[in-house]
């Protein structure tokens, strides 16, 4: 079984065509999330994929970066990249997150490839691994649908906003806010009280 939901299958498509991208899309939004953070804050950064350019912000934003991706292929292009960024080759289903608390956990493109109620477990997982004060941001449309990955082919699907904010809400989450990059993709972006 394919616990990278088809990114291992397109690895080397998906490094030509978005894996480069130094300041791509999302860089900006995410730059400034950073910097609602404590200095140096910890951050696990899941689906890292090359960390290009979510982990390369996070990084120069000064954060102490762990990541995890389940594709060898984009995890080895990420060690490549960030030798000295520790990085794991796991599902997030299936990972112990370093053992570790965070100051933030972050997913960017990363929700939506799961199944429905991995979506749910995924966000109390993250919620049980942040400090309080913490704060998990992650990306999905905004409204309920399902569609398939033009990537990958596999199928792709949001919870849309109003189940996303009782997944959070259940999960001892209050949500923040919402928010849209340049290229249309959709935020959420909540706080362990």
């Amino acid at each position: 079984m394919d616990k990278s939901n088809g990114y291992e299958k397109i690895a080397s498509r998906f490094i030509e065509l978005r894996g480069k991208a130094t300041d791509g899309i999302g860089a900006a939004t995410v730059r400034k999330w950073a910097r609602t953070l404590p200095p140096g804050a910890s951050i696990l950064d899941l689906g890292c994929g090359t960390g290009l350019p979510i982990t390369k912000v996070l990084v120069e934003e000064g954060m102490r970066v762990y990541a995890i991706d389940a594709s060898p292929t984009l995890l080895r292009a990420f060690r490549q990249n960030f030798p000295s960024v520790p990085a794991r080759r796991e599902s997030v289903a299936e990972s112990s997150f370093f053992d570790l608390q965070y100051g933030a956990v972050i997913a960017i493109g990363l929700m939506f490839l799961l199944p429905p109620t991995e979506q749910g477990a995924m966000i109390q997982k993250a919620a049980d691994h942040l400090r309080t004060g913490g704060k998990l941001l992650f990306t999905a449309p905004r409204v309920k649908t399902e569609w398939k990955d033009v990537l990958t082919g596999e199928q792709s699907v949001s919870l849309g906003a109003e189940r996303y904010k009782t997944v959070l809400s259940e999960a001892g989450l209050s949500l923040l806010a919402e928010f849209e990059d340049e290229g249309g993709n959709y935020y959420f972006d909540a706080v362990k009280e």
